[in-house]
């Protein structure tokens, strides 16, 4: 008789158990178990890097997400690219619909159901990037830092149009002081890259320079020329392809021939170049570390300084 208990008992336990894991089941596939209603991931049109999700409290959250303005025809209507939501939840607006922005604070909300029903609203900020980038520069200087033994007396800070003697006359470094530089933005990565094209126009007098360095200045071979655009050419003629790396600072040109030359964009200011040199930027400056070669034989010398040891090398612009 206890027997027959003791497995009766066990038959209403087993059964139970049963009904409890189907309920559970059940409840797993109508969602009627959760009531978490977070944003894991978000991306909208236009923006630049990722966004920063915080889950304020039970009903409110907060986003911040930055968006080139600049590519944006109407604010009022941002698409909503990517949404990643917890387990069940539903959004307010769906993937491909729009969120408005068109505020002086630039906020949008997206709300966020539970499975069960209960909401978290949040609010998205954006915060507006601009490509300064963007628009068209003149060229109206070079200078070079260069010269071996610098720390001797060997460094010399020189506009390249100031020595004309030591270039081919008809197209000298002065040519170059006319050109424009036009930038155009079409590409920006999930990193916050951005990328473009970039037009070298040769200028009122139509013409780029070549860099021939006069072989009548060149201390090591008497009468023949140098090419020197390997050093001074570091902006491509005519139509390029820009990248500005913002975790790095830079700005990559790609010429038509695949070369590409690394350098920063510099701000107004006097920059210090050691052993008592500097550079002023009046405006701004495309600049560019040349990796030259010491001549200690003929230190001091204008060849030294342009085709022996360039140091650093600046492109003094102009926003128009």
């Amino acid at each position: 008789m206890n027997n027959i208990l003791k497995y009766s008992l066990l038959g209403v336990a087993v059964l139970l158990t049963q009904s409890c894991v189907k309920d559970m089941q059940d409840d797993l596939k109508e969602g009627g178990w959760s009531h978490d209603r977070t944003i894991l991931d978000l991306k909208v049109k236009n923006q630049v890097g990722t966004a920063e999700i915080e889950r304020t409290d039970e009903t409110s959250g907060e986003i911040a997400l930055t968006l080139n303005i600049d590519a944006i025809e109407d604010i009022s209507k941002v698409e909503l690219e990517k949404l990643q939501l917890s387990y069940d939840a539903r959004p307010s607006v769906a993937i491909g619909e729009t969120l408005n922005f068109d505020n002086p604070e630039r906020t949008a909300t997206l709300t966020i159901t539970s499975a069960t029903g209960q909401t978290r609203e949040y609010k998205i900020h954006a915060t507006e990037f601009r490509e300064t980038l963007i628009g068209t520069w003149g060229i109206h200087s070079l200078v070079v830092y260069g010269g071996t033994g610098p720390e001797y007396g060997g460094g010399a800070v020189l506009q390249l149009q100031d020595k004309p003697w030591c270039w081919q006359d008809t197209y000298a470094p002065q040519t170059e002081c006319d050109n424009i530089l036009t930038f155009t933005l079409d590409q920006i990565t999930e990193e916050g890259n951005t990328s473009g094209s970039c037009i070298h126009d040769a200028g009122a007098d139509g013409k780029y320079a070549d860099f021939i360095f006069q072989g009548s200045a060149n201390k090591e071979n008497p009468g023949v020329d140098i090419d020197l655009k390997h050093f001074y050419r570091q902006i491509p003629e005519g139509e390029s392809r820009w990248t500005r790396n913002y975790a790095s600072g830079t700005i990559s040109f790609t010429g038509k021939d695949g070369k590409v030359t690394t350098g920063v964009l510099e701000n107004a200011g006097t920059y210090e170049l050691g052993n008592g040199k500097t550079v002023t930027v009046e405006n701004n400056a495309f600049s560019f570390n040349l990796n030259g070669t010491d001549d200690w034989t003929h230190i001091y010398s204008d060849f030294d300084k342009f085709a022996k040891k360039p140091r650093k090398y600046y492109i003094m612009v102009t926003k128009q």
